[in-house]
């Protein structure tokens, strides 16, 4: 095999993918074959682990068969962070896989996520660290983790499946949260804590080392005429982040897609509230990120809930709320257009928009979303943007901390995601941040990352790629409403202090009432 090519997977929330790339990081061919998620009770979100590897061998199917198979050198790997599974002797699940996203470990949070916890982990007590729903089913289901052979990740799950091997990468286990971050190991003290044993856990590997051969047999039902490595990938937030050169001093990454994470380079170890400290985008580094778990999301909440009955001709009229079939690319088109006719501030309209509560630097799991000053002249068009605006408020309250701490300005951001598609979006987040905002026209950049991980390996050099940062158009800051933002930004740096009690409150009496019960 001349080894000129490799396919890069992406296992994520929504469906598992295949890129074949190139040495320039060109996209060859591409599959994809989507994930099912279920929802047994209102704050619980689980997968058939079984499915993480039959969609992506489907998908690697896929993509292999368009190209030579003889080409591809390697397979790389990056996935959903923070999931994992429980299976016994034989290899198979013995219950659905929880997600990263899951919430029903509230309880477990609140009595075990101390400071000593984030400080070995590096993640703040939040619904997100797999730790939390471990100690949740070692006390409500305890019969699984004593049964249980192996607990692990995505990416561990794969490498067994392909390779035979139980083994992840760092930077895919430390979001599990049971990583000591500054010796690279497993720890003893977390593993306890979380009610599992360590030789359930898979066997650790640098991100661009083989976590193993393809076996014969896989390699052979995925088209290939004999096996190849399997490269450990970083989790996809650090994978997209390497993919556009954000491990530079100065520069961000920025995923603006249902949530929004944005991650920066950390030479030294350091751990705080205002993020999440995660293995980095290369070895020997570490990654800062932020979180806010609505933001294309309460973007499509909108649309959707708020949308109109006839998309081309909703303008100044007012419409019918809710949907009723309109197409969601004219939806999208006449709120964009709507509310790019709004000013700048939206005549005193301010979101806050923690609709699926508050991660950094709160990392409150009872605050919620709220919209102050409404008046009679605003229209629905002034609740899109003031969405758009809050997330780009809630973004420069992330970066304010993230460099108070580290004390390195970041002048760029690089920006993916499907919020990023939006011209008025990116001009907000320029605009209310006052940095300039490259928005990246590469696709697929978490796989582009894993793909750079499995070049490096078979060039001798794992762990430390060269690629070609994806170009794409910079949005520079405009200066003259930057007074305005400032202003309103006052504001909203207030509001979830002055609405803390209030949301606690909430909880209580919905609680009370029996609302949010599983």
């Amino acid at each position: 095999m001349s080894g000129d090519l490799v396919v890069a997977i992406d296992c994520s929330t929504t469906a598992a993918k295949a890129v074949v790339l190139d040495r320039d990081g060109r996209v060859l061919a591409q599959a994809s074959h989507a994930l099912a998620t279920s929802q047994p009770h209102p704050a619980s979100h689980e997968q058939d682990a079984r499915e993480w590897w039959s969609a992506t061998r489907a998908a690697l199917v896929g993509a292999i068969s368009q190209v030579d198979a003889a080409r591809i050198g390697g397979i790389g790997v990056t996935n959903q962070r923070e999931s994992f599974v429980c299976l016994d002797d034989d290899g198979e699940p013995l219950r659905p896989a929880i997600l990263w996203l899951d919430g029903r470990a509230q309880e477990e949070i609140s009595t075990l996520g101390t400071a000593r916890v984030h400080e070995v982990s590096g993640k703040p007590p939040d619904t997100t660290p797999a730790i939390y729903k471990l100690a949740w089913l070692a006390r409500h289901e305890p019969d699984v983790l004593e049964r249980a052979a192996r607990v692990g990740d995505v990416q561990a799950y794969l490498s067994l499946k392909m390779t035979g091997r139980w083994a992840t990468s760092h930077a895919s286990a430390d979001t599990l949260g049971l990583l000591d971050l500054q010796s690279r190991e497993w720890s003893p003290e977390l593993v306890q804590l979380a009610g599992v044993r360590a030789e359930q856990l898979p066997v650790l590997v640098p991100a661009g080392h083989s976590l193993g051969l393809l076996t014969a047999e896989i390699a052979a039902g995925l088209g290939l005429p004999g096996p190849v490595p399997l490269v450990a990938g970083l989790g996809d937030g650090q994978s997209a982040g390497l993919a556009l050169g954000a491990d530079e001093p100065g520069v961000a990454y920025l995923n603006l897609g249902t949530s929004m994470v944005l991650g920066v380079r950390a030479d030294d170890y350091v751990w705080d509230p205002g993020f999440r400290t995660l293995e980095g985008m290369v070895p020997g580094t570490y990654t800062l990120e932020t979180v806010l778990n609505a933001a294309a999301y309460l973007a499509g909440w909108c649309r959707r809930e708020f949308g109109t009955s006839s998309a081309d001709g909703a303008a100044g009229s007012a419409g019918t709320a809710g949907t009723d079939g309109t197409d969601e690319a004219a939806q999208l088109a006449w709120f964009e257009e709507a509310a790019s006719a709004v000013p700048v501030g939206c005549e005193g309209l301010v979101t806050l928009p923690y609709w699926n509560a508050a991660q950094t630097p709160y990392w409150d799991p009872l605050a919620r979303g709220a919209i102050i000053g409404w008046h009679g002249r605003h229209t629905r068009a002034h609740l899109y943007r003031s969405i758009l605006e809050g997330v780009a408020f809630e973004l420069r309250l992330h970066l304010g901390r993230l460099e108070e701490v580290t004390g390195t300005r970041l002048a760029v951001i690089r920006a993916v995601g499907g919020g990023a598609r939006s011209p008025l979006w990116t001009r907000i987040v320029a605009d209310v941040t006052q940095r300039t905002v490259q928005v990246c026209s590469a696709a697929e950049v978490s796989a582009a990352g894993a793909g750079a991980l499995a070049f490096a390996h078979l060039a001798g050099r794992p762990g430390e790629p060269t690629w070609p940062t994806p170009t794409g158009e910079d949005v520079e800051p405009d200066a003259s409403v930057a007074a305005t933002y400032d202003r309103l930004y006052a504001v909203y740096h207030e509001l979830y202090p002055s609405l803390r009690d209030a949301f606690a409150g909430l909880a209580r009496a919905t609680a009370a009432s029996g609302a949010g019960k599983q």
